[in-house]
């Protein structure tokens, strides 16, 4: 989490409202392009002839800088995805406020999204694209850059719905400080918060419209329609910004973690300085030059402050830099100087803190990202001061280079202060995905299971040069998207004018670092007729994380001569998952009892959250003979529980540890229906003579698709709700049964899958339900339920929900006679036998007979 010194430059104006001025809008897509070219701030030494040899690989830097932003991402992640070890994740974010919210950044080593520094880190780095563009272009990290600047904007559309409303902030930090663990399988609520006209932020919104105007013009050439989306939700929420001022950390619980300590003025500025880059709409120069007026200047003094930098919080500073070049002013030239001599030269007698190795170091809390954020605006501020300054100009070129240089490894130390960059990086950074524990511990294990290349640590939090990569000192070896925002820009500067190679074959490979889910197991006792057994699965998986809901594993033996499976039974006295099962017959002699743990969250996010026991024992009667048993071979004794391969585990019935004997039946992985389904080779009609009743039609028609053939060791079939009535319904009042025919096993003996769903599989409740006395072909249903909070207008169907059931021993069954069961289709058509319910009432469809 990257927290801040408190700090409220003297002289904050009150949040005075300004006359409301009509927003106007570009003109159309060749403006935007050619305003993206002429309006650029003056671009850096691109072009410049090489001063000299690089004393580091800036463009190996700049990539893995940009690899850092993708190890970011929440939501869904792409196909393209670079970062092997990360998986989708808050895939919920926004369903409590029935939005979705899914997407953008997590923050730093923690998990929330906070949109305020999301904002600011999305204005920097696109700035960084447009002041040296040509040091994007030579890393070969240009298309890198816009897809994650398209990331991070595209989360800020979904949480714009409104010209009045933004969502600024998913999660919340004190709770997801409690746990420690990756993102893929976090346990805790994520509530979301916005900024409105009854409380709003004009911080918020007015950096957001900067970053989305600042990113617009990157995509102006390339995705005109993009740009042109992106500049109006910009307009729309500087508009909100300044008609409706306040603090948004007064309005969302933001608590010690992003305050807006600076007040909104600085984002006032901000914002309309970038809406006019965008748009060239010279009112918004205007509004920029009069809000100016009113930043935060020295106490007791009408001279602009200086003594902090351009960060998440206050762009003041980067302001004064941006204005002088834009109109060459002697007001903003004077306040960018003088704040560049602070941390340079010095002001009077005053100047920022330095290291005896050469460190600026401002503040405690993240040192290395206020040097880089600063240097990264002296560095572009230099080349336009160039020819009215030359001495400044050098200074400052000076200083911003070596600030960089520090970070990257000319330091007393000769370290690098980049994960995964130069010599001797941080290896252990405070962050909860990359160090892969599975106990909730931070300690636990030693090292960091991944390389979160490319991410810029805190550094050291006072002028001395000292640092210990220790991933418990968040001040000193945190990481942070803001932290790399400046950061970036500076390196791809310092690409353009002294060079660099990216890495060929980057990123490499990332191997498991052993078994990630498995089971482990020990002989507890074992008689004439017995053999007990502990055992317990464990998730540790972090390549991705990934949750463990759906888990069976099975105990394979050997059926003795003289004993007949009926004299077989499996109980438990101790079991964290459900009874077992069987025992089930593989193939001869060869026979098998299932532990089931589907329903139990097993997953990598504490001690008692990652593993699952379960005590089980086999009475086998006079006879039984566990030495011959597949899965007896290897077991621990007592308490010593050792990983066995021979006790076999699946994932919704997809073998995922150990390796099943010869003989044993094998699951269809094909969730896709048969690309030629053969007909029902029985010709011989229904045997029941009885007509079909008259079907209820009511408000709800299921219709399905694809399907397998008859016989078949599963059923599949893809389904939409319609609803053809004429009141809109919450979705979470339907149920939706499916009838089929047990086969002569209980319904435990059955399991259904969600392949994929519009609404969601996670959000799409599935359960076999027998029906006593019910007819063959009918004795069972499966139902599915809805959560969360969607609803259904007329004329609106759920989207297609592809499900899939089948027996726990993957034999074959017969179909042809099961009440729902319409056949291998090719084609989407009414199935009036599966049927709907609203609040348990029949409302479509028909019901066996």
């Amino acid at each position: 989490m990257s927290r801040p010194t408190p700090h409220a430059p003297a002289g904050r104006p009150p949040g005075r409202r300004r006359p409301r001025r009509r927003p106007r809008t570009l003109a159309g897509a060749t403006a935007a392009a050619a305003l993206a070219g002429a309006l650029l701030v003056p671009l850096t030494g691109g072009s410049t002839a090489r001063a000299e040899e690089p004393a580091f690989n800036y463009a190996e830097a700049l990539q893995k800088s940009m690899y850092f932003y993708e190890a970011q991402r929440s939501g869904e992640l792409p196909a393209d995805n670079r970062v092997s070890w990360r998986g989708d994740s808050a895939l919920e974010d926004g369903s409590d406020v029935g939005l979705d919210l899914t997407g953008g950044w997590y923050d730093a080593g923690d998990h929330v999204k906070f949109g305020f520094p999301m904002a600011a880190t999305t204005t920097l780095l696109a700035w960084g694209g447009l002041a040296a563009e040509d040091g994007y272009r030579a890393a070969g990290q240009l298309d890198e850059l816009k897809a994650n600047l398209r990331w991070v904007n595209d989360y800020f559309i979904k949480a714009h719905p409104s010209p009045d409303v933004l969502w600024a902030q998913v999660g919340d930090g004190d709770a997801d400080h409690k746990w420690w663990g990756p993102a893929e399988v976090m346990p805790m609520e994520r509530p979301a918060f916005k900024v409105d006209p009854n409380c709003p932020g004009s911080d918020v919104a007015g950096e957001t419209a900067a970053a989305m105007a600042a990113s617009s013009m990157l995509f102006a050439a390339d995705d005109a329609a993009y740009a042109a989306t992106l500049v109006r939700h910009a307009e729309e929420l500087y508009s909100f910004a300044d008609r409706h001022r306040g603090e948004y950390s007064d309005c969302i619980p933001v608590g010690s973690f992003y305050n807006s300590w600076s007040g909104y003025q600085d984002e006032l500025v901000w914002g309309a300085y970038w809406l006019y880059k965008a748009t060239g709409d010279s009112s918004y120069l205007d509004k920029a030059r009069a809000e100016y007026q009113h930043l935060s200047t020295e106490q007791q003094t009408d001279t602009r402050s200086y003594r902090w930098t351009v960060a998440w919080d206050d762009k003041s500073y980067a302001a004064y830099a941006l204005l002088a070049m834009e109109t060459g002013d002697a007001e903003y030239v004077a306040d960018a100087n003088r704040w560049l001599d602070y941390w340079t030269t010095g002001v009077g007698d005053q100047r920022v803190p330095y290291s005896p190795g050469g460190q600026a170091v401002l503040d405690t809390w993240g040192s290395l990202r206020y040097a880089a954020n600063t240097a990264f605006v002296a560095l572009v501020y230099s080349d336009w001061l160039a020819d009215r300054d030359a001495a400044r100009a050098e200074t400052y070129r000076a200083f911003g280079k070596r600030q960089i240089d520090y970070a990257l490894g000319d330091n007393p130390r000769n370290s690098s202060y980049v994960v995964g960059f130069g010599d001797n990086p941080p290896r252990d950074p405070h962050h909860r995905t990359a160090h892969g524990s599975w106990t909730d511990n931070i300690r636990e294990p030693e090292a960091n299971r991944h390389v979160l290349y490319g991410a810029l640590v805190g550094g050291p939090s006072s002028p001395d040069d000292q640092y210990t990569d220790d991933r418990g000192d968040y001040v000193a070896n945190e990481v942070a998207t803001d932290y790399n925002s400046g950061f970036s820009g500076a390196l791809a500067y310092l690409t353009a004018r002294h060079g660099g190679t990216p890495l060929a074959d980057f990123p490499p490979a990332a191997e498991p670092d052993g078994p990630q889910i498995y089971v482990e197991a020990s002989l507890s006792q074992t008689g004439a007729t017995f053999t007990e057994i502990k055992s317990m699965v464990r998730n540790r998986s972090a390549f991705p994380a990934r949750m463990l809901d759906r888990g069976t594993f099975r105990y394979w033996f050997t059926l003795d001569a003289g004993a007949g499976a009926e004299d077989i039974t499996v109980t438990s006295a101790y079991n964290q998952c459900s009874a077992p099962r069987g025992p089930f017959q593989a193939e001869g002699a060869l026979y098998y009892v299932e532990l089931d743990c589907r329903g139990t969250e097993i997953y990598p996010g504490g001690q008692s959250a990652h593993r699952a026991e379960v005590q089980f024992r086999i009475d086998g009667g006079a006879g039984w003979d566990p030495a011959n048993d597949y899965s007896y071979a290897g077991l621990g004794t007592g308490n010593t529980l050792e990983q066995t391969p021979r006790l076999t585990l699946y994932d919704d019935g997809e073998l995922i540890w150990g390796t099943e004997p010869d003989g044993a039946p094998e699951p269809d992985p094909d969730p896709e229906p048969d690309p030629d389904p053969e007909p029902d080779p029985d010709p011989e009609p229904d045997p029941d003579p009885e007509p079909d009743p008259d079907p209820v039609t009511g408000d709800f028609t299921a219709r399905v698709s694809s399907g397998s053939a008859a016989v078949s060791n599963s059923m599949r079939t893809h389904l939409d709700i319609v609803n053809t009535g004429s009141e809109t319904v919450a979705l979470s009042r339907l149920t939706v049964r499916y009838w089929f025919g047990l086969d002569g096993l209980p319904a435990t003996q059955w399991q259904s899958h969600c392949d994929w769903a519009v609404p969601g599989c996670s959000s799409v409740g599935r359960t076999i339900t027998p029906v006593p006395g019910g007819a063959t072909g009918s004795d069972a249903y499966l139902e599915l339920s809805f959560d969360g909070t969607a609803t259904l207008a007329p004329g609106q169907s759920t989207g297609q929900i592809q499900l899939r059931m089948n027996r726990l021993d993957w034999q074959s069954f017969d179909q042809s006679g099961h009440w729902s069961y319409a056949g291998a289709l090719s084609a989407w058509q009414d199935n009036p036998r599966i049927t709907v319910h609203l609040d348990g009432e029949l409302v479509g469809g028909t019901e066996p007979h």
